[in-house]
């Protein structure tokens, strides 16, 4: 949360400190060569929950339960709502309405709050106190929101930011338990679940971890067997509904901050796969939320708006089910300059109309929205629940795209252009849809806009995007023919080794004519790319490439030609073969979330000695690197790695293993390689 300015600093620098270097401006001279966008609309991704736009309230905010803020939200569009507010929910006391050691404002009780909630049409995330509170208070809270109130208040997670209670060097957080480490965490998890679910069984309960790649992400602390995320994991697992993440990016320039987004979709994927390796059984019930970020310059203006739109776009598209903005109201903060608007530092959606202490500047009156609300705004006149996000990308780092398609056929496109200087022209081509040859509905937001414009203009395929602005795209289909098939059900996948993998999914319900076969598509970028075709309901997919991350989708074909939607996506990674003439051991042997030092055994499982022997392997991203190494001659060239023998270690006898390493580098989710080869020989793949 952003209520504690000394270690909000801190966390800032840190995170930025990591960050890539960022977006530039094309600058104003720069060629206007038209952008290229591609929707394909095969490529289909997660639906749009009906929690998806949500914000955070708070107890210190004295506008939290009046009615000009609920109007406010409600227009924009907010389905979910987080109270009491970040770490004051370790403090607070829901039956005194207190926080010893911060401030309550009048009229913010939680009856109050949970009014609001519902004159928004939204649903509630509540925190329940673990830092200083019990199993016991947090049962009688569901008990008197649910069975007395009868508020049917489904989400309620244990604490706030609870690694920040100082066991790993950074104390923020209150927590007065005597040990504060991961797994004290974790048990009182399952003690606060049992308590909270025999008051009301139906209730979701959530986790809080660390977001991949964002402190403590990955670092054990003395006395630890594990790092949080995979104690917590592995005890709480079993009694969780869903696991609760922060994401404050950072960011040295607008630029680099506006550039993190493209970080999710690795972040996400490396969340869930610590959740399917370390909760047990049946991880996959187990959601997520984000229910904290903010973008770290330009928190009122422009760049808020933009990373908005493009953060919470990416993380729904990836079926994160609430994305929270911190938060509603703020308070005024150090005032700057971005994009030629004045920025108050303040990190709320609305003015709290404050002043600096010298009165020199004063915010716009209370609650009149800042660039972060109309971007919320605009994230609802994009994607709506029920609507499914579809694969989009643009060949220019300067602007991104998203898309989702809604039941009815519509198509939206949402342009996010974050160069400050210059308008870029677009051309938008369509895989797997045809927009009707209409002038299209246009929403539209600018640098120094007040409101969201809305109007027809350009068309389905070429539009000029403002600089730093977020346009949308509503378009109507061309001819959508009736009596499809509708989409299959969600593919999971099964017998997946190193070369195949087993994909099954429900069947389609038939439209006008019965199903002919289902196609089984990969997801290259923007492209779909058939893997195979079959009339049952279930296929083995071969000649895949070990260690390498799938996402596909499954449409029905009926006998009149007539294709469905994309199925939901499934992801899936295969691994190493099960038996290899070599054997690599990889291991994070010591993790500082922005470093780590690398353990890598080598194992000739040949019948004959090595002379010489070279290994390599390709990092999944490019924000992954190697520093210095020992006990091989370390090179990379762009994410390709290669370790090459010493004469001390060059001879390797048949069984034996050499053991080498290296000091490795990341600024953004390190997903681990995912395939070593010696001598051009795939290896078999150990932990």
């Amino acid at each position: 949360m952003r209520l504690r300015p000394a270690v909000a600093a801190t966390l800032t620098a840190f995170v930025a400190a990591l960050s890539p270097a960022g977006l530039a401006s094309a600058g104003p001279s720069a060629a206007v060569t038209p952008v290229k966008v591609t929707v394909n609309a095969r490529a289909g991704l997660a639906a749009m929950p009906g929690t998806g736009l949500g914000v955070n309230d708070a107890i210190w905010d004295a506008e939290l339960g009046t009615t000009a803020v609920s109007d406010r939200l409600k227009t924009a569009g907010v389905r979910m709502i987080r109270y009491p507010g970040g770490s004051y929910g370790d403090i607070y006391h829901w039956k005194t309405h207190t926080a010893p050691g911060g401030y309550v404002a009048p009229n913010t009780d939680f009856d109050t709050f949970m009014a609001s909630v519902r004159r928004v049409g939204a649903q509630p995330m509540i925190i329940a106190n673990y830092g200083t509170g019990t199993p016991g208070e947090a049962a009688d809270w569901v008990r008197y929101a649910n069975v007395t109130k009868g508020y049917a208040a489904k989400y309620w997670t244990i604490g706030n930011e609870n690694y920040g209670n100082g066991h790993y060097g950074s104390g923020w957080e209150a927590d007065d338990h005597a040990d504060k480490s991961p797994a004290a965490y974790a048990q009182g998890v399952v003690a606060y679940a049992d308590a909270m679910k025999a008051a009301d069984p139906t209730i979701k309960v959530g986790a809080v971890l660390t977001m991949p790649a964002n402190w403590p992400d990955a670092v054990v602390a003395d006395g630890d067997a594990a790092n949080w995320n995979q104690t917590v994991l592995s005890i709480a697992g079993p009694k969780i509904d869903f696991v609760d993440v922060h994401w404050y990016p950072g960011g040295g320039t607008a630029g680099e901050a506006l550039a993190k987004p493209e970080q999710i979709d690795d972040a996400v994927y490396l969340l869930r796969r610590q959740i399917a390796r370390y909760a047990g059984a049946g991880s996959d019930r187990i959601g997520i939320s984000l229910t904290e970020t903010n973008v770290g310059v330009g928190e009122d203006t422009q760049p808020g708006a933009l990373f908005l739109a493009d953060a919470y776009s990416g993380l729904l598209a990836n079926g994160v089910f609430t994305v929270d903005w911190w938060d509603v109201h703020n308070g005024i903060g150090t005032i700057s300059t971005v994009a030629g608007q004045t920025d108050y530092g303040d990190f709320g959606m609305l003015s709290s109309g404050t002043c600096t202490s010298d009165g020199a500047t004063c915010e716009p009156p209370l609650n009149t929205p800042f660039a972060p609300y109309h971007g919320l705004a605009m994230m609802n006149d994009f994607a709506r629940p029920g609507d499914r996000f579809v694969r989009a990308g643009t060949d220019q780092a300067l602007v991104t795209a998203h898309a989702a398609r809604r039941p009815n056929g519509d198509l939206a496109v949402l342009l996010v252009n974050k160069d400050p200087d210059n308008a870029h022209p677009v051309s938008i081509d369509y895989a797997g849809y045809t927009p009707a040859a209409t002038t299209p509905t246009v929403f539209s937001f600018g640098n120094g806009d007040t409101a969201v414009h809305s109007a027809r203009t350009g068309s389905a395929t070429s539009q000029t995007l403002p600089p730093y602005s977020l346009t949308t795209l509503v378009l109507h289909p061309a001819g959508e023919p009736a009596g499809a098939p509708a989409a299959p059900g969600l593919p999971t996948a099964s017998a997946v080794t190193d070369r195949t993998a087993t994909i099954s999914w429900p069947a389609a319900a038939a439209g006008t004519h019965p199903i002919a076969k289902y196609e089984v598509y990969r997801q290259n970028g923007t492209t779909s790319e058939e893997l195979g075709e079959t009339a049952g309901t279930s296929m083995t997919v071969r000649n895949l490439d070990p260690g390498t991350r799938y996402t596909v989708n499954v449409l029905a074909r009926d006998t009149a030609g007539k294709v469905s939607w994309a199925s939901p996506p499934l992801t899936f990674t295969t691994g190493s073969p099960a038996t290899s003439a070599c054997t690599v051991r990889f291991t994070d042997q010591n993790d500082w979330a922005s470093g780590y030092v690398a353990g890598v055994d080598v194992t000739d499982n040949g019948p004959d000695p090595l002379d010489g022997w070279t290994l390599t392997f390709t990092w999944p991203t490019g924000r992954q690197q190697v520093g210095s190494g020992w006990n091989a001659t370390w090179t990379q060239d762009g994410r390709d790695v290669k370790a090459t023998s010493l004469d001390t270690n060059g001879r390797l006898a048949a069984g034996a293993t050499v053991s080498i390493g290296f000091v490795g580098a990341y600024t953004g989710p390190n997903i681990p390689p995912g395939v070593f080869r010696l001598n051009g020989e795939v290896c078999t793949t150990t932990e």
